[in-house]
């Protein structure tokens, strides 16, 4: 289980959310598989999207993650509720790179860094909100920053991290956005600049034993926040098999038939969990309606 906080400068002008999502992206890591650096940049999207989706108004509300670049992962997709649960998969979750100069996992080598952030929201409105952002870096925190200041008019920091083990298996993961609100000052981006400069890594922060709400607190340091909201997240996929039917049902009358023509069977996976969902002939032909 993960955990985000929100806090609150005590004028209201500076807000920060900051997350654990250590055992979410573990999670990722177990379900897809991933080498380490699809890991690292998997995870920094789901605590991207978890970060953003936190606090949507509607309970049934959601955002998208999907960024697309010219490296070799292709395409990562990250998606989440208003309560900050994710859940989210690579194109290709196996892609193998050596060492950035910084002896880090090369996260922007494997994105690339010529393509596109795509950000949906869908707020339960006939059709839902698309933001695009052309990559500014493949590191993703960057680019999530680049959007907010470039889509939304928002000075945003952004920091996110993954630490993976040796055995592929994932140490820490985590990270925050912090944003101005309308009415900060330029003492307002001075006191955020020089505290988020002497902040260590997120990961370092977390392996340090550092909660969400400590790693907040520094990052609001000088402004008295309060925190406003704190919630338990996780990796929580919402397939089921009704919504398949629904997917299959979308398909036309014609089609099912003809699928139930020419297969014995059909499956359908889903890439949030790769759960496997089997129907057979008179099943495909039931939801044909006949």
């Amino acid at each position: 289980m993960g955990k985000i906080v929100s806090l609150l400068s005590g004028d209201g002008m500076v807000m920060c959310h900051a997350a654990d999502t250590t055992d979410i992206v573990s999670r990722a890591e177990y379900l897809h598989q991933t080498s380490a650096v699809v890991t690292a940049g998997l995870g920094r999207l789901l605590t991207a999207a978890s970060l953003m989706g936190f606090r949507m108004k509607g309970e049934d509300d959601s955002l998208t993650l999907r960024i697309k670049g010219d490296g070799p992962v292709e395409t990562l997709i990250a998606v989440s509720d208003s309560n900050g649960n994710v859940r989210g998969y690579p194109e290709n979750p196996i892609v193998e790179l050596p060492l950035n100069s910084h002896g880090k996992l090369d996260v922007a080598g494997a994105v690339g860094e010529n393509g596109m952030l795509y950000v949906m929201r869908d707020l339960g409105l006939r059709e839902p909100y698309i933001g695009t952002t052309p990559i500014v870096s493949g590191e993703i925190a960057e680019d999530i920053a680049y959007y907010y200041a470039t889509s939304d008019q928002i000075p945003t920091v952004c920091a996110l991290g993954v630490l993976v083990n040796k055995d592929l298996t994932v140490l820490a993961a985590g990270g925050f956005i912090a944003q101005l609100l309308p009415g900060a000052s330029d003492a307002h981006i001075e006191q955020l600049e020089q505290n988020v400069n002497a902040l260590p890594s997120i990961t370092e922060m977390l392996s340090a034993g550092k909660t969400p709400e400590e790693i907040a607190a520094l990052v609001l340091g000088g402004f008295e926040p309060a925190k406003t909201d704190e919630l338990d997240i996780e990796y929580q996929c919402k397939c089921s098999r009704e919504r398949v039917e629904k997917a299959l049902i979308s398909l036309g009358r014609e089609e099912l038939l003809a699928m139930a023509e020419e297969q014995d069977k059909a499956e359908v996976d889903c890439h949030f969990c790769n759960r496997k969902y089997r129907f057979s002939v008179n099943e495909l032909k039931e939801l044909a309606g006949g």
